[in-house]
């Protein structure tokens, strides 16, 4: 069943609200993780990639049906007609969530973390996906977060609320950080939003004093940059992965639905809090990517979100990554 915008909000408790804010954000639904398989253990869902001297794994926590009441600025016919190019049906746009694990050699950072119990019983996987790539929680350094939607920092929590990474620092953008504990802003919000402010807020007290906000284009761990991208959430933000003259840019939610959105770049999706700063963003990004040619990986983007962006005329295109098969 896709997640409509119905549904979705449903799941915490919205449905029939004027949801959260002005412009309005949706709540995010919950799911168990899978059984852990042995360590060491092949599995679906983990794929990696060099990137210079640098190892980054792609984990696939899972996935979500979006439905079409979900899509902002979209045109029933072209969104018709982009599925067929895409040879895809018309309807529902099958999307995953991804996070990644960036190994530095000295230090194991987790590029986000998954939904945990948030979001129904096809998502969840990260926490069996890490161990069966023999990087348990303990011993995971740093988690970087994009921004706080549930299906980003919720698996930073165990289902009892605890702090999944207890060796971790976790570090979130001040501008994300400060919209989501701002008091008015939830004081703004209807009865039924106030779990999508609070589990941002129980994310970042489960590891209060190991919590680092950054700022701007800067330096996020060892050769790991920052990137604002602003309006999906005030705090979007993306980070460069550089090593050895190679670099990935791991650019979040800059895209939700690829069959979409590289060739309509300003449609959007509910959850942006500012659709039009969200769609400059996303034409920057891209404009970016496809100029430097430089490898992109997103939490939306198909499994493993690796690949290029091209531009065809006055719209892009993703080229999925060459498979690495090694020597």
């Amino acid at each position: 069943m896709p997640f409509s915008r119905r549904r979705f909000l449903a799941g915490a408790g919205l449905a029939g609200t004027a949801v959260l804010l002005d412009p309005p954000l949706p709540a995010l639904a919950g799911t168990p993780p899978a059984n852990a398989p042995p360590a060491n253990a092949s599995a679906s869902g983990i794929i990696r990639r060099k990137v210079g001297s640098v190892e980054v794994t792609a984990l696939l926590d899972g996935y979500m049906d979006v439905g079409p009441d979900l899509l902002v600025g979209a045109d029933d016919a072209q969104a018709a007609a982009l599925a067929g190019a895409a040879f895809q049906e018309p309807g529902p746009r099958r999307i995953p969530v991804n996070a990644y694990l960036v190994d530095l050699g000295d230090r194991k950072v987790l590029v986000d973390t998954g939904t945990s119990t948030g979001m129904g019983p096809t998502l969840g996987r990260v926490p069996a996906l890490l161990e069966a790539a023999g990087a348990s929680p303990e011993r995971i350094d740093t988690v970087l977060i994009t921004h706080m939607h549930p299906d980003h920092v919720n698996g930073a929590l165990t289902p009892e609320g605890g702090p999944l990474f207890p060796n971790a620092d976790l570090v979130v953008t001040g501008a994300d950080h400060a919209f989501w504990h701002d008091d008015a802003n939830l004081a703004r919000a209807p009865a039924g939003a106030r779990p999508f402010f609070l589990g941002a807020r129980a994310a970042a007290a489960a590891y209060a004093g190991r919590l680092r906000l950054i700022e701007g284009e800067g330096e996020a761990v060892g050769p790991i940059r920052a990137v604002p991208l602003p309006g999906h959430t005030p705090g979007h933000a993306g980070f460069m992965v550089l090593s050895d003259g190679e670099g990935l840019f791991i650019w979040a939610d800059t895209v939700h639905v690829a069959a979409y959105q590289f060739a309509q770049p300003e449609w959007g999706l509910a959850f942006d809090v500012d659709p039009q700063q969200a769609a400059r963003t996303r034409k920057r990004a891209l404009d970016r990517a496809a100029a430097d040619r430089v490898l992109v990986a997103g939490m939306h983007l198909p499994f493993p979100g690796f690949g290029h962006v091209a531009r065809e005329g006055a719209a892009y295109r993703f080229v999925p990554a060459e498979w690495d098969y090694g020597s």
